[in-house]
């Protein structure tokens, strides 16, 4: 991703990002406790780069996302972006790398959702508001 990347643009995700970003990552790891990390997708229509942080687990290697849009009806813009071009970059604290991005599948879902909200409970009442199953999303580096 040659370009800079255009960040969130919403309230207190921007902010969080913004922090995150000049700080090299020592601001804005911790969200209310919980780990985030910053993704960086290609916009699917626009092609420019777009960023967002998110909260995180692990399994292994693996880094773990979950697209809950606050429980909403539509997935998060950055969960189409990363169906249309799963290679994404990735900053965690201060490491910034490249990595593939993927929906866990139905077989894995329960297991990794587990994972998650056990770092986030609220990923439950999102789920529960949601009319559709919110996706969990696997990282692995490039």
């Amino acid at each position: 991703m040659s370009q800079e990347p255009i960040d969130s643009p919403t309230g207190w995700v921007a902010k969080h990002v913004k922090s995150y970003v000049e700080s090299g990552g020592t601001q804005g790891h911790l969200y209310h406790g919980a780990p985030t990390l910053l993704i960086t997708t290609t916009g699917r229509r626009s092609g420019l780069p777009r960023r967002t942080a998110l909260i995180y687990g692990r399994d292994g290697d693996r880094y773990l996302v979950v697209a809950s849009n606050g429980g909403a009806e539509d997935h998060p813009l950055w969960f189409h972006n990363l169906l249309a071009q799963p290679r994404i970059g990735v900053q965690v604290g201060a490491e910034v790398f490249d990595a593939v991005a993927r929906p866990a599948d139905a077989g894995e879902r329960p297991r990794l959702w587990e994972t998650m909200t056990e770092i986030w409970p609220h990923y439950s009442g999102y789920q529960q508001k949601a009319p559709r199953e919110i996706p969990v999303v696997i990282i692995e580096r490039a």
